[in-house]
């Protein structure tokens, strides 16, 4: 073990890094700059890119859970499909609260920064909410057969006692309504005109679902 990528500074995602320290006392921990992560020996920012290995690794600063929120871009060295940490920005079917940031912030994170990655980037987030995160997106869009068809599958998959991580960043954009926050059925379901305000009434929606 070398390496630990830290999304975020909740004990829940980095409340063991220095116990790992402790055990493997040459190890590297990386982190968000600003985000005071505990054990953090290697600190970056949106844009700084390093290699793990073989591996290449892209730090995408994603604001609004936390405020140094930070996801990891994995590029294999073959080629094809990267993938992405999302920590509790980015879950299957929805996204993190917005504790220390806006929703602006959150509509450049999710809609943008991540948004502009690949569709086949596979997306694996911090929990499994997957269910509760597509109940509430069926709510705010009925007629989206992309989120019953998800729905219909995650079920189960738990049920079986499987989980559902990952997905890929464009199959989020078809049924994850934090991605689709500039689509006119989810601005009309919001009583909204833009992706901001959107972004949050969805979110102040969600947190009282």
């Amino acid at each position: 073990l070398t390496t630990i990528l830290t999304t975020h500074n909740h004990w829940d995602h980095a409340g063991g890094n220095k116990e790992m320290a402790s055990k493997f006392p040459n190890i590297n921990i990386v982190g968000g700059r600003i985000d005071n992560v505990d054990g953090c020996t290697k600190a970056v920012e949106h844009g700084e890119t390093f290699s793990l290995g073989a591996l290449r690794i892209q730090c995408l600063h994603t604001p609004f859970h936390t405020k140094g929120h930070i996801c990891y871009v994995v590029s294999p060295p073959e080629g094809g499909a990267s993938y992405v940490f999302t920590g509790d920005a980015l879950f299957v079917g929805g996204c993190g609260r917005f504790f220390a940031g806006t929703p602006d912030e959150a509509s450049k994170s999710l809609l943008e920064t991540l948004g502009s990655l690949p569709d086949n980037t596979m997306v694996y987030c911090g929990h499994e909410y997957t269910i509760k995160n597509l109940q509430f997106a069926q709510s705010a869009e009925s007629s989206n057969l992309a989120i019953a068809a998800k729905l219909a599958w995650a079920r189960g998959e738990i049920a079986a006692g499987r989980h559902t991580v990952p997905s890929t960043i464009g199959e989020e954009k078809s049924y994850n309504p934090f991605m689709r926050a500039h689509q006119p059925s989810l601005q009309g379901w919001c009583g909204t005109s833009d992706a901001v305000s959107t972004m949050a009434e969805l979110r102040r929606r969600k947190d009282a679902f």
